[in-house]
């Protein structure tokens, strides 16, 4: 049995990856938003499952608190065996390449960077902070059972849709996305913070899902009706590497799409 710390465990991934690991048998502790108790007990392997998605753009300063601010306490006060940060891979947004070491590029005048630039300051946190055991995972697009409707996620908004008896999508229908499914996720994460011989992780499927192919899917599933918006964008987006994931654990990502995918 390990002792696990899940900061933020309130949300998606953090309420799904306390139900996860209590399920194999570790002892997991899951603080609420402000409990000071943190300092002063140790966390065993701490996994920082805090911040904002949806919403980071009309609440800026709770963007950056929840990205970098609590971090920092945590990193400066806590005691811990590991930490693991969730970043994700949207810092990728105008770079060259996916690889976890590549150089990156920002636009800070651009207020949708606010999230890239809070993020990427949670890692270089992580990095400085001098604490052995600190890494960094970048998600993808993370899909499966419970996705909140109103959190930001195309796939959320599609299926709650599609219970409705119809969808628009207003993007492209060749418009694609790395999407990993929540069952990689909560497998994974520990094994980077009780394994991890690297700082940075991509943890994402390594396969391209079109926003199309999520249409016919749903519109099956459900018996939905679906239309895309007429002159709808087309969004391009990297594919995301997972050479290293894949190296140092061996994973292979399962499809994102099933029956329980809803």
């Amino acid at each position: 049995m390990t002792a696990f710390t899940v900061l933020g465990a309130s949300g998606y991934i953090g309420s799904r990856l306390v139900a996860h690991l209590r399920g194999q048998g570790h002892a997991v502790r899951a603080p609420a938003r402000g409990d000071a108790d943190i300092f002063s007990q140790p966390l065993g392997h701490a996994i920082y499952c805090v911040g904002l998605t949806a919403d980071f753009r009309t609440r800026p300063f709770d963007t950056v608190e929840a990205h970098v601010g609590l971090l920092a306490e945590v990193l400066q006060r806590a005691q811990f065996d590991s930490l693991l940060y969730l970043s994700s891979t949207r810092v990728y947004l105008g770079a060259a390449s996916t690889e976890e070491d590549a150089p990156l590029s920002v636009v800070p005048g651009d207020p949708s960077y606010l999230y890239n630039l809070s993020k990427l300051t949670g890692e270089s946190l992580c990095h400085a902070s001098g604490r052995a055991g600190v890494r960094v995972a970048r998600l993808s697009n993370v899909v499966g059972p419970g996705m909140d409707a109103q959190s930001g996620n195309l796939v959320a908004d599609l299926v709650r849709q599609a219970q409705q008896g119809a969808m628009l999508l207003r993007s492209h229908p060749d418009s694609a996305k790395d999407y990993i499914h929540i069952d990689d996720v909560v497998r994974w994460l520990p094994r980077i913070a009780l394994d991890g011989r690297s700082t940075t992780y991509n943890v994402a499927s390594g396969r391209q899902t079109r926003h199309g192919q999520w249409l016919e899917w749903l519109g099956e599933h459900y018996g939905s009706a679906f239309e895309v918006q007429e002159g709808a964008p087309l969004q391009q987006f990297v594919p995301i590497s997972v050479a290293r994931l894949q190296a140092e654990l061996g994973v292979v990502a399962r499809p994102v799409w099933g029956d329980d995918s809803h």
